[in-house]
């Protein structure tokens, strides 16, 4: 009998297991109703409030009346017994006696409608302002949820956009080995082409200045200057040969 006591202790432990984390999947929205349901409520407390306003100013009203009737009934009165017709009075003064006492009667009522109204203004004042404060408590941790939601993406895809960009990397450095070799190609074609040309030596002559046809400016210059005289030596007699 133990036993299925333990087993079914067992199944109410995963039945809580398993509800706790249907909450917890779902803390935000269960917030955001639980929020709706206390602004209803917080409704529903204003309408009462305001019946309840609304009748207090109807009692106020009344016993405003019954006090108008009496102030007239008691000038009534007075006229009765000045006139001497008691019975008039007696009659009048009892209906002063029945207003009155409805009036001690319905101001005792109007006082606690006030403390009722002031407790309520109160209690939903302060409720409000709860409200708004776990309003915003709630906002707040949304947008947390919503950074660390694409935190958690982030780093889920992390580990698979460093291993792509590795492979990048590797396809990039192939490449570029493929150009430097195919470059090296071409440039070792056009060598050994200028050689079977001999281009690579007509550059080396050039470069030496000493290719046939090749004129430097020197040269020109030299070949357009006019030709300057010849200087003679001119020889005097007996001079034995000897020059000045």
């Amino acid at each position: 009998m133990s036993i299925w006591n333990k087993l079914f202790t067992l199944g109410r432990a995963g039945a809580h297991e398993a509800t706790a984390a249907v909450v917890d999947a779902n803390a935000l929205r269960i917030l955001d109703q639980e929020i709706r349901d206390a602004d209803t409520a917080q409704g529903k407390a204003r309408d009462d409030m305001a019946t309840l306003v609304a009748r207090r100013r109807i009692l106020e009203k009344e016993v405003a009346g019954f006090r108008d009737q009496v102030t007239k009934y008691e000038a009534s009165a007075r006229a009765a017994v000045q006139k001497g017709d008691m019975d008039l009075a007696r009659q009048v003064a009892q209906r002063i006696a029945d207003l009155e006492q409805d009036i001690a009667l319905k101001e005792p009522q109007i006082g606690d409608m006030r403390a009722a109204e002031d407790q309520l203004h109160t209690a939903i004042t302060a409720t409000d302002r709860r409200i708004e404060t776990l309003r915003r408590e709630v906002e707040v941790v949304k947008v947390n949820e919503s950074v660390q939601k694409a935190q958690a993406a982030v780093s889920a895809r992390g580990a698979g956009a460093g291993a792509s960009l590795g492979s990048a990397a590797d396809s990039l450095a192939r490449i570029k080995e493929r150009q430097m070799i195919r470059g090296e190609r071409i440039k070792a074609a056009g060598e050994l082409e200028d050689r079977r040309t001999g281009a690579d030596l007509d550059e080396k002559l050039r470069l030496a200045g000493i290719l046939p046809g090749q004129s430097s400016a020197d040269d020109i210059l030299a070949r357009l200057a006019p030709a300057q005289p010849t200087l003679q030596i001119e020889q005097k007699p007996g001079d034995g040969g000897k020059t000045e």
